[in-house]
């Protein structure tokens, strides 16, 4: 009887476990478990659910990470350049005068990309980032970029999976940047992947075959972007979607488009204590009065990082 009742014990807990310990009570937190309730309706093949990275994910001021990797990347070829320590924009990366680069053009953002993210295979590119994550920092949490992903959303992708979701991330930020890393660290695999692209090229090294990254883009993965990509890589409407700036827009209404049960869900950045506090005014991840309008009138649900997160990051492990 007794190793009875310790057996019912352990169910009775592994039932009542909470599966989103990161969130405090209320409609939010409701809302998804809630829909995942409700999801059962929905077929399997038809359990789609995309997430935004930047902002979204992980931590995306004062800089995006890309951003960071393109920056510390120059300065790695800045020897193989000596003539950059008199042009523009290198000058400014080489100085760095990081408040200056509100001020490069797109042209300069260009020239930075070509760089960085060209001329090599897409082997050599994704050991490159990999490599530099391993050591990267970031300026104000002195914390590895890779841990600086929240703790909520991961709560609620591995909810999603549980309960035989398909999750896919769908970022501006590039394709192949983030699937360097995007299986150890978010569990969601480079096939689930989608992103802006640049242009590759089949070659051949002493017979071997290989990709090579060309210095032009495919098809730019935002605002209405993202509704295209969806349609042409996943090929279905999804039923669950995260954000967390006018980039996501089209990305939230597309799914709103479908038949219910659908979550669409926008992370307001409100919380300048433990992390970051930014809205209509940032020009990274920008959250304007008109989307929020959007988001009230359609029934989105806002995020509030400061009232409905009771964590940020998962415990730091260096």
């Amino acid at each position: 009887m007794r190793g009875l009742f310790f057996l019912f014990c352990g169910i009775v807990a592994i039932l009542s476990a909470d599966p989103l310990p990161s969130w405090n009570e209320g409609p939010n937190k409701q809302a998804i478990l809630k829909f995942v309730e409700e999801s059962a309706r929905i077929p399997v093949n038809e359990r789609i659910a995309v997430f935004d990275q930047d902002g979204t994910l992980w931590v995306e001021q004062p800089l995006y990470t890309q951003v960071f990797f393109a920056l510390d990347s120059i300065k790695a070829l800045a020897d193989k350049h000596p003539s950059w320590k008199n042009e523009e924009p290198f000058k400014t990366i080489l100085e760095g005068r990081y408040s200056d680069f509100k001020n490069f053009t797109a042209a300069d953002i260009e020239q930075i990309m070509i760089y960085t993210h060209s001329g090599m295979s897409t082997d050599e590119y994704a050991d490159q980032v990999k490599k530099w994550l391993e050591t990267a920092r970031h300026p104000r949490y002195n914390r590895p970029f890779t841990s600086l992903i929240y703790q909520p959303m991961l709560e609620v992708i591995h909810l999603l999976k549980k309960n035989d979701f398909d999750v896919h991330i769908v970022s501006g930020g590039g394709q192949e940047f983030i699937r360097a890393y995007a299986e150890k660290v978010y569990g969601i695999p480079p096939q689930n992947v989608i992103g802006t692209a640049g242009k590759l090229q089949y070659h051949y090294n002493e017979g071997h075959p290989f990709l090579k990254k060309l210095p032009e883009i495919l098809f730019v993965d935002d605002k209405t972007g993202k509704p295209e990509s969806i349609s042409l890589f996943i090929g279905r409407r999804p039923v669950a979607a995260f954000g967390n700036s006018v980039g996501d827009q089209q990305m939230l209404e597309w799914t709103q488009g479908g038949f219910p049960p659908r979550l669409e869900m926008l992370v307001h950045h409100d919380d300048p204590i433990r992390e970051y506090a930014y809205g209509p005014d940032s020009k990274i991840g920008r959250f304007s009065e008109a989307l929020m309008h959007e988001a009230l009138r359609e029934g989105w649900h806002v995020i509030s990082m400061k009232n409905d997160w009771k964590q940020i990051f998962p415990e730091e492990s260096n």
